[in-house]
């Protein structure tokens, strides 16, 4: 994804200015970068459209305010993150992003200030995937810890995350009575037009193409969410032998 720079400077924008701060030290790392013949470029003129570098950065912040969550950080849950950012932008940078994520784990989290600045600069479909993201971490170990849940949860408020799409992301981790319908956002009660209308919305609204902006990467990354929406709709349909 980019040289070592970016990383630094989306850390010393956070300190400087919080997740706003974080972009700019970002773009000041990608000019950087570009003398050391790094070609890609960042605009600051739309805010809206989320980078991958800005998301990347604001991940690790929040990461860092999950895995704290219960007192402890997991050695697992450092794997999971490291597999991850390997996965998406390459050994090296998983090594700058770890470090990172090491600094982000020793210093308090304004955690409400985090994400609201967060919110206001990140479109809604990056804000889900961030989400999506987080349960991932938190599941890293395979089993759910309530108090990092429940900072999900908190994080997913300040986000301005509707409730209906938290729990819909909680039920694709941790399954509760009726998670397909969950997943969905309807009720068991609903009927088989109302399942498939669902469906047809929720698929659309965690299709990998809405953050297609995020890089291609990242757009990968978000296809399990959408598996996870076709997974619960032939559950229903299953159960109703609907076609």
């Amino acid at each position: 994804m980019g040289g070592l720079g970016k990383w630094l400077g989306g850390g010393l924008g956070f300190v400087m200015g919080g997740p706003i701060g974080a972009l700019l030290g970002f773009l000041v790392g990608s000019v950087v970068d570009s003398t050391q013949g790094t070609s890609t470029t960042y605009s600051t003129s739309t805010a809206r459209a989320t980078t991958p570098g800005a998301f990347g950065v604001s991940l690790l912040v929040l990461i860092s305010a999950v895995m704290k969550a219960d007192g402890k950080v997991v050695k697992s849950e450092l794997d999971y993150v490291k597999q991850f950012f390997v996965r998406q932008f390459g050994r090296e940078s998983a090594v700058e992003a770890t470090l990172m994520l090491k600094d982000f784990l020793k210093k308090e989290i304004p955690l409400q200030d985090v994400c609201q600045q967060i919110s206001r600069s990140m479109d809604y479909s990056s804000r889900l995937q961030l989400l999506h993201l987080l349960f991932g971490v938190s599941m890293a170990d395979g089993t759910p810890v309530q108090s990092e849940i429940n900072i999900i949860e908190k994080i997913s408020g300040y986000l301005a995350i509707s409730a209906s799409d938290f729990l819909s992301i909680k039920n694709m981790f941790v399954p509760e009575t009726d998670s397909s319908y969950k997943i969905l956002e309807i009720e068991r009660s609903a009927s088989d037009d109302e399942v498939k209308k669902a469906y047809r919305k929720m698929a659309m609204k965690y299709h990998p193409d809405k953050v297609a902006h995020l890089g291609e990467d990242y757009k990968k990354a978000a296809d399990d969410k959408f598996k996870m929406v076709n997974a619960a709709y032939e559950k229903i349909k299953k159960e109703r032998n609907l076609p």
